[in-house]
């Protein structure tokens, strides 16, 4: 588990000061009020209160680890990034038809250019 000067240090690297920031009431969050609009929710009362809940985090990493067992079985360190980020924009792109998906997808993808020794760290030999 991440004490309180690791969660916020990644916090503060991955979220934009002035943000809406719901969270647990684990105690390693208490101190973003100063950053960030941070509301709790104690899941020992409620899961969700108005629009504070945590349920879209938890839904993401189920269907994260979801994947992660029934279609790669196993990943990387090295990638992990990259099947996070892939899993992220599925998550984020659910509600589009699978047209609109693959058209985003492409567009993306545009002048970008993933090299055999970007991918793996390796010479690639003839």
């Amino acid at each position: 588990m991440f004490n309180r000067a690791t969660l916020q240090r990644v916090v503060r690297q991955q979220v934009e000061p002035g943000s809406t920031v719901y969270s647990d009431a684990l105690k390693s969050y208490n101190g973003l009020n100063w950053d960030y609009v941070h509301a709790t929710i104690v899941h020992a009362e409620r899961y969700a209160e108005d629009r504070v809940h945590t349920n879209s985090l938890e839904d993401f990493w189920s269907l994260f680890k979801r994947t992660i067992y029934g279609t790669h079985h196993s990943v990387s360190p090295v990638h992990l990034d990259r099947y996070l980020d892939d899993a992220t924009f599925r998550f984020n792109t659910r509600k589009m038809s699978d047209s609109a998906r693959f058209t985003a997808t492409v567009a993306q993808a545009e002048g970008r250019r993933l090299t055999y020794e970007a991918l793996t760290g390796k010479q690639r030999t003839a």
